[in-house]
């Protein structure tokens, strides 16, 4: 217990410095080819901040457990949205770049089409969904590659009067190292409190619902705070909308690819209340972004209480 207790403690300490790691080295990365700092949330920083619902999707499928996939993206969508993101607006509302924000916003919801296609008509996933998903998750990266290049961000002179002080090859080796780290952080967090709540005796279906479903999405949690420390609000909800997608595409899509499976009656409840929820926070985040070019306090009031809501039907449920 005492050195559970120990690893959750460091666990925890690593996600913070993991943390503060990468959004430095990708905010640098963003000055330094003038490029928009949430294109670069919603790509680099997204890829590291899901590796531990990649490797808890992917563990679970190589044992045969592909449904895992479905419950752990779904949720983390939601926890990112109507937690991680709505922190974020109501410390810190802040304006958006709508030709920006439409590239991965539009990714994400027809992923999210093709996903309740499968879950709806066919109540099943199958490896040819698993590769398309996959194959959405490379699309998006080139798409967004192709737009930096094309619409550089201007430099700033009075934003970034100076060069870097950085080098790149220091960047991307502590992009590499951050995400390492944050991974680490989170599978020794997560690993470590299910202990310790087993030996306080929760039960493992409150423990499921909570610390796991919580615990993969520590790393973005971790980076939306260090962003608004740093100043860096785009960065965080970039963060936020890309991990989002790769949520459905490249965690659910890789599980999938690995361990096909059939929705059971057991998941008559994501189908009538998750995926909806789902759908629901991330309109609510990015449709008034897209009008308005601005996130309000308002929007994050709204997901915190739908959030709220939603994990006292999950305890009722269990």
């Amino acid at each position: 217990m005492v050195v559970s207790v120990l690893l959750f403690a460091f666990g925890l300490v690593l996600l913070i410095k993991g943390g503060d790691w990468f959004v430095d080295a990708a905010s640098s990365v963003a000055h330094r080819f003038h490029m928009p700092e949430l294109l670069i949330g919603a790509t680099v920083v997204s890829i590291g901040t899901t590796l531990p619902e990649v490797m808890v999707s992917a563990q679970g499928a190589m044992v045969g457990s592909g449904s895992i996939a479905f419950g752990n993206a779904i949720g983390s969508v939601i926890c990112n949205t109507a937690l991680i993101a709505a922190i974020t607006l109501v410390v810190n509302p802040t304006r958006t770049d709508r030709k920006t924000l439409i590239l991965p916003s539009a990714a994400f919801f027809i992923a999210a089409a093709f996903y309740c296609f499968n879950a709806y008509a066919f109540h099943a996933f199958s490896r040819l969904s698993g590769i398309i998903l996959l194959a959405m998750f490379f699309v998006y990266m080139i798409v967004t590659v192709m737009q930096m290049k094309k619409n550089p961000q201007p430099a700033d002179a009075e934003d970034d009067p100076q060069e870097p002080e950085t080098t790149l090859t220091r960047d991307i080796v502590m992009l590499i190292v951050g995400a390492a780290v944050i991974a680490i952080g989170a599978r020794l967090l997560v690993d470590n409190a299910q202990i310790i709540a087993t030996a306080l005796g929760v039960p493992e279906s409150v423990i499921a619902l909570t610390l796991v479903a919580l615990g993969t999405s520590l790393p973005e949690l971790v980076t939306a705070i260090t962003s608004l420390i740093k100043g860096c609000g785009a960065l965080s909800l970039g963060n936020i909308i890309g991990a989002n997608l790769f949520n459905l595409v490249l965690v659910s899509g890789m599980a999938i690819t690995i361990s096909p499976f059939d929705l059971s009656a057991a998941s008559s409840t994501s189908l009538t209340v998750d995926i909806p929820l789902m759908l629901g926070v991330m309109l609510v985040m990015t449709v008034p972004a897209l009008v308005r070019e601005k996130l309000s306090r308002w929007q994050g009031a709204v997901l915190l209480v739908a959030y709220a809501a939603y994990c006292v039907f999950l305890f009722m449920a269990a």
